[in-house]
C-alpha cells in the first residue's frame, strides 16, 4: 500500500492512499458538479463534507447538540455517505441535491477503501484550518485530523450501499463510533447488519398520504417497509433513535398517530427538529415552514403527553429537542 503526507502548517500526517474509482462512474456530470460546488470531497459513490458544527467547534468552539445530547466531540466528527447519490425518496425538507441516480448500486468500492478515504479526504479538508492554529490550538486541531465519530448521514440513503455491514465494522476497526441515519425503506438490511452505534430512522409523517406527499417516496411500498422497519427497532441490539423533522404547516399534528408509531419502534431517544430553510429545500418549501425553538419544545411536550418519556434536553441554536426513556445512558463513553 502507497502512502503520501499531508504536510501543512505543523502537520505531518501519513496516510494510506488507495486509488479510488472516479466519481463519474458513479453520478452524472452536472451532480458532480453541483456536489463540488457545495465543498463535497467525492470518491468512487462516496462523499465527506466538513458539517458546520465540525467548523465551529474549531473557531468558535460552539458545539452541535449531539455534544450536548450524547457526548460527541463535533471537532473529531465525519459527517459523510457510502450512498451520495442513492436514495429512495426525495424529501421536500432535503437540503441536498435531489437528481439521485437510482435506489440501488451496480458496482461499489470496499469498506476498508472507503473508510481510509473518508479519513483522508476530511484530513484535506480541515488542513486550511492551518492558518488559525493560533487561535484554535494545536491540541484541537490535531484532534480535529483525528476524528473518533462519523455520522453516515451526509446524503442519500446509507443503506443502499450493499457492503453498509462491514462498513459499520470497518469503522469500529479503526476506533470510530457510528450513528447512522435511515429512512426505514431497507428493513432487510437493517435485520441482519453489524448495527452501529446509534442507529437513527427519520420519522417525517404520522400516515401514508402524508408520508408520500413529504417524502415523496420512489419506490413501492414504501410505507410498508418504513413500518416494518419501526416493528424490527425493538429487537435491534443498539442504541436507538426516531428523528422527527418538524414542517410547520405541514406535519405538526396528529400526536397520538406520531405517538402509535414511536411506540412500535420502542426507541431510547427522540429527537424533535425544526426544519431548516438552507440548502436546495429553499427551492421546494417556504422560511415560514421553521418552526420556532419554541413551537419545537410545545409540540414535542404535546407529543410526550401520549409517550410517557422524560423530556431530556434542548438546543435552542439547533431548534431540537430530546425525549428519552430514562433507561439507556445517555453519554456514550469514548476510548481513547
Amino acid at each position: 500500500m502507497r502512502k503520501f503526507t499531508i504536510i501543512h502548517k505543523g502537520f505531518n500526517v501519513s496516510l494510506p492512499k488507495f486509488i479510488m474509482k472516479a466519481p463519474s462512474h458513479y453520478m452524472p456530470d452536472d451532480l458532480i458538479s453541483t456536489l463540488r460546488k457545495q465543498h463535497y470531497a467525492l470518491f468512487g459513490h462516496s462523499a465527506v463534507k466538513l458539517c458546520h458544527w465540525t467548523k465551529a467547534a474549531l473557531t468558535k468552539n460552539q458545539y452541535c447538540y449531539k455534544n450536548k445530547f450524547y457526548g460527541i466531540e463535533s471537532h473529531r466528527c465525519i459527517q459523510f455517505s457510502p450512498a451520495v447519490a442513492f436514495c429512495t425518496q426525495k424529501c421536500l425538507y432535503c437540503w441536498r441535491p435531489l437528481n439521485t441516480t437510482g435506489s440501488a448500486m451496480d458496482g461499489f468500492d470496499s469498506p476498508k477503501e472507503i473508510v481510509q478515504e473518508t479519513i483522508k479526504q476530511q484530513r484535506i479538508l480541515l488542513s486550511g484550518f492551518g492558518s488559525l492554529i493560533e487561535s484554535i490550538g494545536k491540541k484541537k486541531l490535531l484532534e480535529a485530523q483525528n476524528p473518533r465519530h462519523v455520522a453516515i448521514s451526509l446524503a442519500g440513503e446509507p443503506t443502499a450501499y450493499p457492503k453498509i455491514s462491514e462498513l459499520v465494522s470497518e469503522c469500529k476497526k479503526s476506533g470510530l463510533s457510528t450513528f447512522l441515519v435511515t429512512n426505514g425503506a431497507n428493513p432487510q438490511v437493517l435485520e441482519k447488519m453489524k448495527l452501529p452505534t446509534q442507529l437513527y430512522v427519520s420519522l417525517s409523517a404520522p400516515d401514508e398520504a402524508l408520508h408520500k406527499k413529504i417524502n415523496q417516496p420512489i419506490i413501492r411500498d414504501s410505507w410498508k417497509r418504513f413500518n416494518e422497519t419501526l416493528e424490527l427497532f425493538p429487537e435491534l441490539k443498539t442504541r436507538k433513535a426516531v428523528r422527527i423533522t418538524l414542517i410547520k404547516g405541514m406535519n405538526m399534528h396528529s400526536e397520538k398517530e406520531y405517538a402509535a408509531l414511536i411506540e412500535k419502534a420502542n426507541p431510547d431517544f427522540v429527537e424533535l427538529k425544526s426544519y431548516m430553510h438552507v440548502g436546495f429545500s429553499r427551492l421546494r418549501l417556504q422560511r415560514e415552514n421553521m418552526p420556532t425553538f419554541a413551537e419545537v419544545k410545545e409540540f414535542s411536550e404535546k407529543l410526550n403527553k401520549h409517550l410517557g418519556y422524560k423530556f431530556a434536553d434542548a438546543d435552542e441554536k439547533s431548534r431540537v429537542a430530546l425525549l428519552w426513556n430514562g433507561k439507556t445512558k445517555r453519554k456514550i463513553k469514548f476510548e481513547e
